[in-house]
């Protein structure tokens, strides 16, 4: 095959670190197949883009502010149902790896070696193959299947997407009165969102709060 022939593979990459992107873009728009042809700094700008830009692949940063990758992603799948998604961290970490395949990414790529394997993740994402980074398969079964046998696996969704936004925004510090004009709610509505989510985790004040938007990878430690 021609490489005029070659199906160009088009790429919306998020992440809120403007040198993070540009080091990823390097590594993509040097490969005939992959073109970068939107950046955006958050999850809703990802959103914003993926309305107006023909994009086949999204690399999202699972971390970043106002939403993040593994928020975005159930959107950007429902805006765009052939859409293949690559989630790009610095954390190798088993509870957002598991939180990335529920959100319904393909692949979950390590930036610390992205320069090795962000290349054949997106090629494999295209492929409907899903990526994992070496070495992350055993660890992530055993880790797993410890945490079922001591019956710590929380339940797949706990949370509405409306308590999952509030539960980010408490933990990122904001106040109620803050809260209330971001999302365009009374500030009444947010008390109970925040009293919604104790009673559901089983959660007492906001410092335990916050440890479980880090745990749940809605915020970054």
């Amino acid at each position: 095959m021609s490489m005029s022939e070659t199906q160009m593979i088009r790429i919306l990459l998020a992440d809120d670190h403007a040198l993070v992107r540009r080091g990823v873009r390097l590594i993509l728009d040097r490969e005939p197949d992959l073109e970068v042809v939107a950046e955006a700094g958050d999850g809703a700008e990802a959103i914003a883009l993926a309305r107006t830009h023909d994009i086949d692949l999204a690399v999202l940063d699972i971390s970043m502010p106002r939403m993040t990758g593994l928020q975005a992603t159930p959107e950007l799948l429902a805006l765009k149902p052939g859409l293949r998604v690559l989630m790009l961290t610095m954390h190798d970490n088993e509870q957002y790896f598991f939180q990335a395949l529920k959100a319904g990414a393909g692949g979950y790529v390590l930036k610390s070696v992205a320069d090795r394997d962000l290349v054949a993740a997106c090629r494999a994402a295209m492929r409907d193959e899903p990526f994992l980074y070496p070495g992350a398969v055993t660890a992530l079964i055993r880790n797993y299947l410890d945490r079922v046998r001591h019956g710590e696996e929380p339940p797949d969704k706990v949370l509405t997407p409306r308590e999952e936004e509030v539960l980010k925004l408490v933990a990122e510090g904001h106040s109620s009165k803050e809260i209330a004009e971001m999302l365009f709610i009374s500030i009444k509505t947010v008390h109970r969102h925040r009293a919604n989510l104790l009673q559901k985790l089983g959660l007492r004040n906001r410092l335990e709060l916050t440890r479980y938007a880090i745990r749940a990878g809605l915020i970054e430690p």
